[in-house]
């Protein structure tokens, strides 16, 4: 009786969208081209490519294995499938991950808002370099414009969490994710066509090998893990509403294929547009909020009604990502509160969404006015940032490896895998051997690397 209680998703599509969804967001858009910019291009691509298969998928599958054999949150999951064991942590870890990223990540997806209302209002047209950078520095660190929108950006996530699985994370993302796809064709297809542009579809089709050293697979491996929102609860969540028909194996490939492909297409729209103009996209988190404006202004030059349409559009797009993953973090942390602590749905989103605002203020106030208050010499939204991506996801996602690789029962990842033996699963084999030594060491090593150890 207890799981045709549980919600569920209603379709395949819904299934495929929503967990796509949850792994790409502003870390595709942004993350992404940074990377493969410092890293080489293509040989960047293809070696990413490789840990998406060999380190993300097997991670993803083991999430959702673990989410639909317990029918539980992510925090009651490991309970149910290793009962009076310290397992427990690794899924209350996960929640709390859930919650700090989701505070301050809210900051960022707020900017794309304040982002959104710049270009519709024309406000980047004959701006210098010197004035986007003082425009972002006034916005960022003003002590109240940019909690407006976060605020928003919360309340909008929130709209969504509390019309529950089918009718709200479901449906919004049969809504978004074709809407997300359109933008960026569009998008594209106007980076591409601008002159010079072939410079920068050199750099991504062409390897440069020359900068491939240990570093690059390092910081490929650590991409692959963070883009699909690995360690964080939010798969395993999902997954503990999907039927037993779901074909765990193909919803994972599907996520990864689509979450790789968005990820590459936003190289296609920023490469191009940045090459045509000399400017290298390797900026770092000022690239989105700095450097693209004025690229934009300059590429379309000639043309200030392309110029306004694709800020206006780029924004949007942006904007839509953060939201994809907004909702997917408030629901890891809105189900455990709902189902470990017996509040009603909608009470439980009111204190994910009321703390995450409170947290989300104090994290954007520490880029301006609490600037000089600071803990190991980070301000509060570097101290979240740190320990969330260096630590909690890295840890989280080692111990999902050795939990399904060493711990569970393997006729419980069996019966998973091939749907109670209606499945045929050639790859079951590798994929055991990957959980239990690649993706263990390969994660070790990015979590060393994201440390500053080696």
């Amino acid at each position: 009786m207890q799981e045709n209680k549980r919600p569920h998703f209603g379709s395949k599509i819904g299934v495929i969208l929503a967990s796509a969804g949850s792994a790409v967001g502003l870390g595709n858009i942004w993350r992404f081209p940074y990377e493969t910019g410092n890293n080489g291009g293509a040989a960047f691509i293809l070696i990413y490519i490789g840990c998406i298969l060999l380190l993300g998928l097997p991670i993803m599958i083991s999430e959702f294995l673990i989410g639909r054999r317990s029918r539980a949150n992510t925090a009651k999951a490991y309970q149910v499938l290793a009962p009076g064991t310290p397992w427990k942590w690794v899924g209350r870890m996960g929640v709390l991950a859930g919650f700090l990223i989701l505070s301050y990540y809210a900051v960022v997806a707020g900017w794309t808002l304040e982002y959104i209302l710049e270009a519709i209002t024309n406000s980047f047209s004959n701006q210098t370099s010197s004035d986007f950078i003082a425009s972002f520095e006034t916005f960022s660190e003003h002590p109240w414009r940019p909690l407006l929108w976060l605020i928003l950006f919360l309340l909008a996530t929130h709209f969504i969490i509390i019309k529950g699985v089918e009718k709200g994370i479901e449906k919004s993302s049969k809504i978004m994710m074709p809407a997300l796809f359109i933008l960026i064709l569009i998008l594209v297809v106007c980076s591409v066509t601008l002159p010079g542009a072939e410079k920068g579809i050199a750099f991504l089709l062409k390897p440069d090998f020359s900068k491939v050293d240990g570093p690059v697979f390092l910081s490929a491996m650590g991409q692959a893990f963070f883009s699909l929102s690995l360690g964080m609860g939010c798969l395993c969540t999902y997954a503990s509403y999907f039927s037993k028909e779901t074909n765990l194996l193909k919803t994972a490939f599907s996520v990864g294929v689509i979450d790789t492909f968005v990820a590459i297409l936003a190289g296609f729209i920023i490469f191009p547009a940045a090459f045509s103009v000399g400017i290298s996209p390797d900026t770092g988190p000022s690239l989105i909020f700095v450097t693209l404006p004025n690229v934009f202004q300059q590429a379309f030059s000639g043309a200030p009604i392309l110029a306004y349409l694709f800020s206006v559009l780029f924004y949007l797009l942006l904007a839509m990502a953060a939201l994809t993953s907004t909702i997917s973090m408030h629901e890891v942390v809105t189900a455990y509160l709902h189902e470990e602590f017996k509040l009603k749905r909608s009470q439980a989103a009111r204190i994910v969404t009321g703390g995450c605002i409170l947290l989300g203020i104090l994290c954007s106030w520490s880029l301006g006015i609490g600037r000089s208050y600071t803990l190991l010499g980070l301000t509060l939204f570097d101290l979240f940032d740190f320990l969330t991506a260096k630590i909690m996801l890295p840890l989280g996602g080692l111990f999902i490896a050795l939990f399904t690789g060493w711990y569970l029962d393997k006729k419980i990842v069996w019966d998973e895998i091939t749907n109670q033996g209606s499945l045929k699963v050639g790859t079951y084999k590798t994929l055991i051997f990957l959980l239990k030594y690649l993706a263990p060491i390969a994660i070790t090593l990015v979590f060393i690397h994201e440390l500053n150890l080696i």
